[in-house]
């Protein structure tokens, strides 16, 4: 059975080739460009591929996405009309939750201020409010969602959480749907992107949102770039309507050095790592679901692409 994978760094490449050949020594992979025949291709294992890169292989059963999110597979103006399975586990949901708590927590006990009054050599003491009266609000409420919420609820935070479709959380109040979410938005203080990346959320952090919050809230963004509307971060943060963001992903990656968003006082920039997949724990769970799929014709985390996850 042949695979063909592709990611923007081809040492990568060869490192994902090595580990998936490891757990399934019956197999071959090879990188996109390595491939000599084509028709032989029944998978291709990718994350940001170019558009077109897979139309040549004329017997391809599936793409795998290399992470939870198939945006950067459905932005291939030349996809192959096949089933997309996306890649989840334990590992990448334990490594959102972590940076969500830690990123919350930032934020709620004033760390950005105490850390710009240490570089000015200030004693300033700050006295925030307990977690059980900081409202925080998830947007999202897949896997990674879920989950973030349900952990900022054990620590005390007042959780509530919005997504397209209904979702009951124990410990957290959901609303759902557009005639949801101003109910959802109001009070919150701290909060969380973690939606999918579809037409209808692309832009979704924008300025109507943003005055939704209570005055002063903070924001994080560990979804996609696309979903902020970075202009209108940036006049909500002059207002003071926003006090501070975190964010974790961006429209152009890596971040280009001359964005506003670098130098920002209000702004924690991270490289986009809140759930960052290791060709270990990524290889081991693409294998069984290429392993499923070929025997059964289906899998768990299967996709749906009109959905957009």
């Amino acid at each position: 059975m042949s695979v063909a994978i592709y990611l923007p760094n081809e040492a990568k490449i060869k490192d994902w080739c090595g580990m998936l050949g490891d757990l399934m020594p019956d197999w071959q992979f090879q990188g996109i460009s390595e491939v000599t025949d084509p028709d032989a291709v029944k998978y291709c294992v990718v994350w940001r591929p170019n558009t077109g890169s897979m139309k040549g292989f004329p017997n391809l059963k599936a793409i795998v996405s290399i992470g939870a999110g198939i945006d950067h597979v459905l932005a291939d103006e030349d996809l192959p009309e096949v089933p997309i399975i996306r890649t989840v586990g334990t590992d990448l949901t334990q490594r959102m939750k972590e940076y969500v708590a830690l990123h919350v927590l930032r934020h709620h006990r004033g760390m950005p201020e105490i850390q710009a009054a240490q570089a000015r050599a200030e004693w300033m003491p700050i006295v925030v409010p307990p977690a059980t009266r900081r409202r925080v609000g998830v947007m999202g409420l897949g896997n990674l969602g879920a989950e973030a919420a349900k952990c900022l609820a054990a620590i005390g935070f007042d959780v509530v959480g919005w997504s397209r479709s209904g979702r009951e959380i124990e410990g957290v109040k959901t609303y759902s749907g557009a005639q949801g979410f101003g109910a959802f938005l109001e009070g919150t203080e701290i909060l969380v992107n973690l939606l999918p990346l579809t037409d209808e959320t692309r832009g979704i952090l924008n300025a109507d949102t943003f005055n939704r919050l209570k005055r002063g809230a903070a924001v994080i963004n560990a979804a996609r770039g696309p979903h902020m509307v970075d202009d209108d971060l940036l006049e909500a943060l002059a207002s003071g309507q926003i006090a501070a963001a975190t964010l974790d992903v961006f429209h152009i990656e890596p971040l280009p050095s001359d964005h506003p968003f670098w130098s920002h006082k209000q702004i924690t920039v991270t490289p986009h790592i809140a759930s960052m997949i290791d060709a270990a724990t990524g290889s081991r769970i693409i294998a069984k679901n290429l392993r499923t799929f070929e025997e059964t014709g289906t899998v768990a985390d299967l996709a749906d692409a009109v959905r957009g996850y």
